[in-house]
């Protein structure tokens, strides 16, 4: 079957590599965003779909346009005469001219109609659920609103969202692989939007902690570990953390124990361990270094 593909980070690509890896699978063109400058010299720098793609000297085409929604885009994927359109964080929505042409199935990180939206792994984790997974979907104008396909469900408890791409990925291409498989043998099943709820695009704001709830602080560690990582009022990053204690009442930010390489700060709900911070400008340092520096101990309060 001829499959173009829409994907654009490390999760499209774990799924991108799966299809090109299947002998009755032909993927002719992988559609992505446009290179990007990255990093303080500003490198323009490829999509990690497409970097795979060069590296790997395939022989896909690669398209880059702007917006699917101009002629030049819709005449493109008709001319590939794709059996099916494979969407994958693709990072644009597809109009209804594109979804005409070939059934569109996206692997969406979610059990939806859970964590519609940008940042369903993220979501996941700042809810604290046990579980989460991945949803093949039949796609229709709507945001991630189309029928399901099928699902595959995992354990997400103590997984940071770096673990959790990579994880979900994985699922995702094997979810993938066998719903194209036993596309015709498949019933849709609508999704219920009262059940619904949306994943919205993470800001760098959304980092900001206070020692309100321990639970809520370590699960907004794991959500946004890559980015934007988590930080107090002052500007302080909490590089490496883990959860002591979700019980008892206690002194907001509270410096209550300090060990060889931790210490322990107590939440109004819950205690903290906190191995490792950075102080803004700075680089990143060992905790007990920093309140040293500091001049500050058992009693005063980290912020």
């Amino acid at each position: 079957m001829r499959i173009v593909f829409m994907g654009t980070p490390s999760y499209a690509t774990v799924i991108l590599k799966a299809l090109i890896e299947q002998e009755d699978i032909e993927v002719v063109s992988l559609i992505t965003q446009s290179d990007k400058p990255v990093g303080r010299k500003q490198i323009l720098t490829p999509p990690d779909t497409k970097r795979y793609i060069l590296h790997e000297d395939l022989k896909v085409d690669i398209f880059q346009p702007l917006t699917l929604r101009d002629e030049e885009s819709i005449a493109y994927i008709k001319s590939k005469k794709p059996d099916f359109i494979v969407v994958a964080a693709y990072g644009q929505i597809l109009p209804k001219e594109v979804l005409c042409i070939a059934p569109c199935i996206n692997l969406h990180a979610s059990l939806l109609p859970k964590y519609r939206g940008a940042s369903p792994i993220q979501s996941a984790i700042l809810d604290q659920n046990h579980y989460s997974g991945v949803t093949a979907m039949e796609m229709d104008v709507g945001l991630d609103t189309g029928d399901i396909l099928g699902y595959s469900v995992l354990d997400i408890r103590d997984k940071d969202a770096i673990c959790l791409f990579e994880d979900l990925s994985h699922l995702a291409a094997q979810l993938c692989i066998k719903t194209l498989q036993n596309f015709t043998k498949i019933q849709p099943i609508p999704q219920i939007s009262a059940d619904s709820s949306y994943a919205k695009k993470i800001s760098k704001s959304d980092g900001e902690v206070c020692f309100d709830d321990a639970s809520k602080v370590y699960a907004k560690y794991l959500a946004f570990i890559f980015w934007p990582g988590i930080f107090t009022k002052s500007g302080l990053k909490l590089k490496k953390i883990s959860l002591y204690s979700t019980e008892g009442e206690h002194k907001e930010g509270e410096i209550i124990k300090i060990l060889d390489d931790t210490i322990l700060v107590s939440c109004i709900k819950g205690v903290l361990e906190i191995a490792q911070v950075q102080p803004p400008s700075k680089k990143a340092m060992g905790v007990v270094d920093y309140i040293r520096g500091k001049r500050l101990g058992i009693g005063d309060t980290l912020s």
